[in-house]
């Protein structure tokens, strides 16, 4: 019977720690793994990006972003954590991208080929900032899109 008892317990112990690890993997925990490094992106809109939002290259989750800072003259700056093993060049280009229509935005970053690395710490130069479609809309409804441009002949 004793053996039963503890054969037992064993059983939820390991089933609560396989939840557990599993539940930190899943919320992307950065203390259990994989070690990264920080880079940072500074933006003019961040509208809809959030800390703990994704990094995507190509369409593949690579990172997440740590924090977003309002810096002296008013502009985002992205705090953004990748895996150490992987190697970014100083002429990558971070933009803000949307899934789908009206999905969650998201950075995405395009690797450059300059051949010089970027190191932990630095900063992203080269950035797209969010396209505002309720301003867009608004210009469009209200006829700014066409005021100011001439016809081409």
């Amino acid at each position: 019977m004793k053996k039963l008892e503890i054969a037992v317990g064993l059983f939820v112990l390991s089933g609560l720690v396989g939840i557990f690890y599993l539940a930190f993997r899943v919320g992307k925990s950065e203390f259990i793994g994989q070690k990264t490094y920080q880079l940072s992106a500074v933006f003019n809109n961040l509208s809809g990006v959030s800390p703990n939002g994704r990094v995507e290259i190509a369409g593949v989750r690579v990172g997440s972003i740590k924090s977003i800072e309002l810096d002296a003259d008013f502009r985002a700056i992205a705090v953004l954590e990748i895996p150490e093993h992987l190697r970014l060049e100083e002429d990558t280009i971070a933009m803000v991208k949307t899934s789908g229509l009206i999905g969650d935005r998201f950075i995405e970053l395009l690797p450059g080929g300059s051949g010089i690395f970027l190191e932990p710490g630095d900063r992203i130069l080269d950035t797209q900032s969010a396209i505002d479609l309720e301003s867009l809309i608004s210009e469009f409804g209200f006829g700014g899109l066409s005021q100011g441009s001439e016809p081409v002949e």
